[in-house]
């Protein structure tokens, strides 16, 4: 691929800063271990090693199966994001810049603030999580109380939270390269404490744990609308649980060398990756039935089980360290790159993090005593929903209308002439496409007769979004040609 030419030469202020802009190739020092450290991160927290754990227990299904279908949607995952990684690899712009091309140089505006809207309200959430790894390990060296003092957190919790947020910004404020290294200290640090809580199952459960292992991959009860709808459920839920990531995934790969070091990062950091993770929580869960006589899917219950108090501690360490991972690549960074969007003349990407760590703080700390009882998950779900059909917008139009050619100077320009000024820098067409396909993705979350989709709406409405902007856009296919 020949090198491209990344200088803007007309800049716009309202559309760019410096951290907007294209970054050169001779800038970018990622390569697939970084990558790989990404999605390791992002599959390594508490929830994903439950939500793995939950899989080969919940759909009847054998074990085989269970690891087939969370092995095929590493697959499908590492699909979708290598056709968002790409032009970001070719033109080094971020997510929110690489939506001008499909929504208009104003128009992306409207999935950046979206995205923003989700990934900081996880990230509220993720960093009180992560607060009780470090409470966690406090209270083990220190005997404190545990008793609620406000808002439901002790005295303790309430350290623990401000320690994790304040960390979280001093590594944010010190830059990609910064958090590159905490990225791939994290990963391989959390395998390891991994590999070793599976041996400490694995000698306390031994012998019985093969044949605990056996009844879970002969499979144990029934799905109720069949063997196929399971897989296809296991398969969709995995796919879901990587969403927020993807659509927003050329904020990672435009960091990257090249193409091929992120596909190799991709196919590791995915289904290998999956497949290792998902057979270690596995062995573990299985090995809770044998130790404890009940199965144990929460990693910090099964530490608590251990009664160890070294194994906490490093435990503690380790469930921080994951947590953290993945809000920093998740829930951080494509936020603070989506408000920076918004205003770029007056907002930075640092000022954009500062902006969602203090919004996150509150929903944060208000997370025990208000939100969780209030049904946020609706809210937050059908945000969710909303971005699957940008996803294939901004897909099928790099693809499918523009031939994977990009105009990178009207990316960044307001000029009426502009490829992607459309309609006073909105295009009518991808919002018509958008508001069609995200019909069907919000009624799955509250439509009761759709629930069955909701497993794997994310796919659907990326797909619908997709197909109805290329029928949309088609005639302008040959003018595309021309303009660009």
């Amino acid at each position: 691929m020949p090198a491209e030419d990344l200088k803007i030469k007309h800049i716009e202020p309202t559309l760019y800063n410096d951290d907007l802009a294209p970054l050169e190739h001779a800038k970018r020092n990622w390569g697939s271990f970084e990558i790989f450290n990404v999605w390791s991160n992002d599959i390594q927290s508490l929830f994903g090693y439950t939500l793995a754990a939950t899989l080969f227990i919940s759909y009847g299904l054998s074990g085989w199966a269970v690891l087939a279908g969370i092995v095929l949607a590493g697959f499908i995952v590492m699909g979708l994001v290598q056709l968002t990684g790409k032009p970001s690899v070719k033109y080094g712009v971020p997510f929110p810049v690489m939506a001008r091309a499909s929504m208009g140089v104003r128009g992306a505006n409207f999935p950046a603030l979206v995205r923003a809207i989700v990934a900081i309200f996880w990230y509220g959430v993720q960093s009180y999580f992560a607060s009780t790894a470090v409470a966690l390990l406090l209270n083990s060296v220190t005997g404190a109380s545990t008793e609620p003092v406000f808002l439901g957190l002790s005295a303790i919790g309430w350290l623990s939270y401000v320690l994790v947020c304040a960390f979280q910004v001093m590594l944010f404020m010190r830059g990609i390269e910064w958090i590159t290294k905490f990225l791939n200290w994290a990963g391989p640090f959390v395998y390891a404490v991994m590999i070793v809580l599976m041996i400490v199952i694995w000698y306390k459960a031994s012998p019985s744990l093969l044949d605990e292992l056996g009844t879970i991959f002969s499979g144990q009860g029934e799905f109720a609308a069949g063997p196929v709808a399971a897989f296809a459920t296991v398969v969709g839920t995995m796919v879901a649980y990587f969403a927020a990531v993807v659509i927003n995934y050329g904020d990672f790969a435009r960091f990257v060398k090249s193409q091929k070091q992120m596909t190799i990062g991709n196919f590791l950091g995915l289904p290998v990756s999956l497949a290792i993770f998902s057979l270690i929580a596995l062995i573990i869960t299985a090995g809770t039935v044998v130790v404890f006589g009940e199965t144990l899917t929460n990693p910090t219950d099964i530490i608590a089980r251990v009664d160890n108090l070294t194994l906490t501690i490093i435990a503690a360490i380790t469930f921080f360290a994951a947590t953290v991972g993945i809000n920093l690549v998740a829930n951080f960074i494509p936020p603070a790159y989506d408000i920076a969007n918004l205003a770029p003349a007056r907002i930075s990407a640092r000022t954009g993090g500062f902006i969602t760590a203090a919004i996150a703080f509150v929903i944060g700390a208000l997370w025990i005593a208000f939100i969780s009882k209030v049904g946020i998950a609706g809210f937050v779900d059908t945000l969710g929903a909303v971005l699957a059909p940008l996803y294939g917008i901004i897909v099928a139009d790099y693809y499918l209308v523009r031939k994977q050619q990009l105009n990178l100077q009207d990316l960044f320009s307001t000029e009426t002439s502009g490829a992607y000024y459309y309609d006073n820098g909105w295009n009518r067409k991808a919002m018509l496409a958008f508001g069609a396909a995200s019909v069907f993705s919000v009624c799955t979350v509250w439509v009761p007769s759709l629930s069955i989709f909701s497993g794997y709406s994310w796919l659907f409405g990326a797909f619908l979004g997709a197909a109805l902007h290329y029928l949309l856009m088609r005639k302008q296919v040959a003018l595309v040609a021309v303009t660009e």
